[in-house]
């Protein structure tokens, strides 16, 4: 199984990103997971031009994400995709392995 998979509206929205900062050709997105947030774990979301051994590089779109090797084992299977509505904007990641997550959605429990 696949550590993360990014949707094409995920991929965009990170490609531009990159581009508006000049990044594109020497970052990567890098998404890991660290304590806090109200159910004990959350996401965090970076720009990086770093890439250690033990890190997972998902290609898709043009676009690297990056996770780093604790990190991966709380989202393997986990889909990261972009919404832009009336009722929310930004990076929005579906994660089977979560147990329990918050309102907002940044904060999961495992």
């Amino acid at each position: 199984m696949p550590v993360l998979e990014v949707t094409e509206t995920a991929a965009d929205r990170i490609r531009a990103l990159l581009d508006r900062d000049g990044k594109l050709e020497t970052h990567a997105l890098r998404l890991k997971v660290i304590g806090g947030g109200c159910s004990g774990l959350q996401y965090q979301l970076g720009f990086d031009d770093q890439l250690a051994d033990a890190d997972t590089a998902v290609e898709a779109g043009g676009i690297r994400v990056v996770v780093d090797e604790k990190s991966a084992l709380y989202l393997t299977g986990s889909t990261l995709d972009y919404v832009d509505s009336l009722q929310e904007a930004g990076f929005k990641i579906t994660n089977p392995n979560a147990s329990s997550t918050c309102g907002c959605g940044q904060s999961f429990g495992a």
